[in-house]
């Protein structure tokens, strides 16, 4: 296989898909699938013609997943803006579908990309950031899972943890405001706990209605964001906070602690301060405690360490953050603010800077890109 042919072709396959309609980001997709493809056959069966090939398979797996984003979208528009207190609605065939994807047949991660992608909606892009892996590494994982799931039955659907980790991944992707998937993975969530009497799921119902809440919020009128200790608390859905917090004191009740409840409680916790200065931090800390025992993840001990800086100052939370591996997402951003605030605010606008290169949305970047211009007009740069 001559990986440098394919390297070189691309640009030109991707050109082709673009004048035939296919939208930028879509077509790269499409082509990325293609190559993933010819990795696979090409060692077997090398086609005379290759741009011609990859142009074909490229256009095909173009058209399946506007299909498939078509269908997705036919579901959304059927469901309100803003999810609303009650009994799930009656079910439809979506949350059957990543049962589905959930087979067996598959590891957890791969099971979780599929579905993320073939019903989630979530491009490649999008589920590689969340995984914290290359783009290329995600589209082999995802080609993998459906030639896996192409050749087994499906009538063994996966396990009830894999569906949650999707549903949580496909919330903080529409949470992002990077897709409106939020209120879909709350309606499907719903649909979840009427189904399944377990304390994760639970867990994960309150932890989206108590985020949810805060979405009103979270946006100023020209569209920058507004970190928690600055929104306008009065805007946050009172209904949707009492709801989740109800859910979630009945799921902790039973004594069955998972991540999704820990992480419901240290929202609640947010959503319990009338101010942000009000916020008991010390517990939030001692949930973080409990999370990270649960999970053993990077990223919660790196939310941790800005939860250790507010509990016990921004050196408790700068040596929280020591031990913490610098590449992580959002690392800079978490320096930043925790050497502003224990006063120098050189390190933090240069970390500042860091973190808008590295951040994940326009959003986040340009509220980056602000700190760090605030910072050097204070100092008279």
């Amino acid at each position: 296989m001559n990986e440098a042919l394919l390297r070189s072709l691309t640009p030109g396959v991707l050109a082709v898909l673009v004048r035939r309609g296919a939208d930028f980001a879509a077509a790269e997709d499409a082509v990325q699938d293609a190559l993933v493809e010819a990795l696979r056959v090409w060692t077997v069966d090398p086609p005379r013609d290759a741009k011609g090939w990859l142009v074909t398979v490229a256009w095909r797996k173009f058209l399946d997943a506007t299909r498939a984003d078509t269908a997705r979208r036919r579901r959304e528009d059927r469901v309100e803006e803003e999810p609303v207190p009650g009994p799930a609605p009656a079910v439809d065939d979506t949350l059957q579908l990543y049962f589905l994807c959930a087979h067996p047949s598959l590891t957890p991660a791969s099971a979780v990309a599929l579905t993320l992608r073939a019903v989630g909606g979530l491009t490649t892009r999008q589920i590689a950031q969340a995984y914290l892996v290359p783009e290329a590494t995600m589209a082999q994982r995802i080609s993998r899972a459906k030639r896996t799931v192409s050749t087994v039955r499906f009538d063994r659907p996966g396990d009830v943890a894999t569906v949650l980790r999707v549903l949580y991944l496909v919330f903080n992707e529409g949470y992002s405001g990077d897709v409106d998937l939020a209120a879909e993975a709350i309606r499907l969530t719903r649909q979840l706990a009427a189904r399944v009497d377990h304390p994760e799921v639970a867990g994960l119902l309150a932890l989206m209605l108590l985020h949810h809440a805060r979405r009103a919020a979270r946006t100023a009128p020209d569209g920058g964001l507004v970190p928690l200790a600055e929104q306008d608390r009065g805007r946050w859905d009172t209904a949707s906070i009492a709801e989740g917090v109800r859910i979630l004191q009945a799921a902790l009740a039973r004594d069955r602690l998972g991540e999704f409840q820990a992480q419901a409680a240290i929202a609640a916790l947010h959503a319990d301060a009338p101010t942000a200065g009000e916020t008991d931090w010390p517990q939030i800390v001692e949930w973080y405690d409990e999370l990270a025992r649960l999970t053993d993840s990077p990223v919660v001990r790196l939310n941790r360490a800005v939860a250790v800086g507010e509990a016990d100052g921004p050196r408790a939370g700068l040596a929280a953050l020591a031990g913490l591996d610098a590449s992580l997402p959002r690392h800079a951003a978490v320096a930043a603010y925790l050497h502003e605030r224990d006063g120098d605010p050189e390190t933090a606008a240069r970390l500042y800077t860091e973190a808008a290169h590295q951040a994940p949305n326009l959003a986040e970047r340009d509220h980056l890109t602000r700190q760090a211009a605030r910072l050097n007009a204070r100092r008279g740069r």
